[in-house]
């Protein structure tokens, strides 16, 4: 199963989501079954690494994360994609407007998970997107979706 995270430039919370779950999924012992990436709705952060406070929130937490080039999400990646797990709802308004309105744009959450580039509060997004990482996992394995 291929999932993809997306946010808006793929640089804070995408990322955060793609480690998380694939630390998840490995302790869960899963991590042959999914292909995780992520990507954002926006090129503006092309190239670039993970933001500093979101690698350090993740190192606290004890996430392990390697090194990471923010990318506008691709048409391919769409297409190959199970899952488009959408961030917020501004993200999942932009990948319906490009993709059409397509059932496997989700949100992670049943609300957004906030911006910390402008909140500055990578810590409640941590956990946002923990929780919401830890409920989709939760949910593939309910749907037996994971063999």
């Amino acid at each position: 199963m291929r999932i993809i995270f997306v946010c808006h430039g793929n640089i804070c919370r995408s990322p955060m989501a793609e480690f998380i779950f694939k630390d998840l999924l490995s302790s869960a012992g899963s991590t042959s079954d999914f292909i995780i990436s992520s990507a954002g709705v926006s090129s503006e952060e092309s190239g670039n690494d993970i933001y500093p406070p979101a690698k350090r929130i993740l190192k606290s937490m004890g996430i392990p994360f390697t090194s990471h080039r923010a990318h506008r999400i691709t048409d391919s990646e769409f297409a190959e994609s199970d899952l488009v797990i959408a961030l917020d709802s501004s993200n999942f308004r932009n990948l319906v407007r490009r993709f059409g309105n397509n059932a496997k744009i989700r949100m992670l959450l049943d609300r957004d998970v906030e911006d910390p580039w402008y909140t500055d509060d990578f810590e409640k997004a941590f956990d946002d997107i923990y929780l919401g990482c830890k409920n989709l996992l939760s949910g593939l394995n309910s749907s037996r979706l994971l063999y």
